[in-house]
């Protein structure tokens, strides 16, 4: 035998404006770029998610210790004529992040790939150099 349940439709509007993410600005919020940073004593491993943004649109900037990731995931024109467009929730625009990794990089022995969306930056560790010692004359 079915349950039959007392429903307010506006307590169900409120419920559901209060679970779902709301966005201040005129259009969907652009998400943050997630990232998994490792260290080994020679470098650094940093694994980005980009999701649908092409390699193209990704930008990687190395400045002494600190490295940049800018991307952008530009807007398709998929409506066609005689269409029209009910509901997106794929954002578009700029999004970018920085880290000061705190050890000097060797930027030109760095590398990067872009395989499933996932950016994946080899960062080696510049070798420190050793103190010298200096006579007085």
């Amino acid at each position: 035998m079915a349950n039959i349940v007392r429903s307010d439709p506006f307590e169900d509007l409120l419920r559901g404006f209060f679970i779902r993410p709301v966005g201040f600005g005129g259009g969907p919020e652009v998400p943050g770029i997630r990232v998994d940073l490792r260290e080994s004593d020679k470098e650094y491993t940093l694994h980005a998610e980009l999701p649908g943004i092409r390699k193209e649109d990704i930008h990687v900037q190395i400045d002494g210790s600190v490295v940049s990731i800018s991307a952008e995931r530009k807007t398709e024109k998929g409506v066609k004529d005689g269409e029209r467009l009910l509901h997106t929730e794929r954002s578009h625009g700029k999004v970018s992040r920085s880290f000061d990794l705190g050890s000097t990089l060797d930027e030109t022995h760095a590398t990067a790939s872009f395989t499933d969306g996932v950016l994946e930056l080899i960062l080696p560790k510049k070798a420190a150099t050793k103190a010298r010692r200096l006579s007085i004359s």
